[in-house]
């Protein structure tokens, strides 16, 4: 099951943040279709935030067509956005970002450097349109 990180520093709205980690899950292949979500309550004493927000942010999912909420049952995924060939474990070009990272860190990169050198690389290589 998914936990929740919310970063109240971010600037990013907490709802945005809960539907992030859920794509972000989703195409990691942590959550796949079938699987539910942590209840509204069940985040919110993780987190700590308005119940009204994790219901925002389901509600949004439900939209995108990505998962269903189902009467008394929960929240569930429906669809898959991972490629377990790019995203999996095993996958080479997982195996060569996590070398990449070792050797950021090896070299003095803290993680706000790695954040701009990888946000910078990627916006020379996709186009915004590309990314959502």
């Amino acid at each position: 099951m998914i936990e929740f990180r919310i970063d109240r520093r971010s600037g990013v709205s907490t709802y945005v943040q809960i539907i992030q980690q859920v794509k972000q899950a989703m195409r990691l292949g942590l959550l796949n279709p079938g699987d539910r979500l942590p209840s509204a309550r069940e985040v919110v004493d993780a987190t700590a935030v308005n119940p009204n927000t994790v219901l925002k942010a389901y509600r949004e999912l439900e939209r995108d067509g990505l998962v269903e909420a189902r009467r008394g049952l929960g929240t569930f995924i429906t669809k898959s956005l991972s490629s377990e060939a790019t995203t999996g474990d095993d996958a080479p070009l997982r195996k060569e970002l996590a070398g990449w990272m070792s050797r950021a860190r090896e070299g003095g990169l803290v993680v706000e450097d790695v954040d701009a050198l990888y946000a910078a690389v990627r916006d020379e290589h996709y186009a915004a349109e590309e990314r959502s």
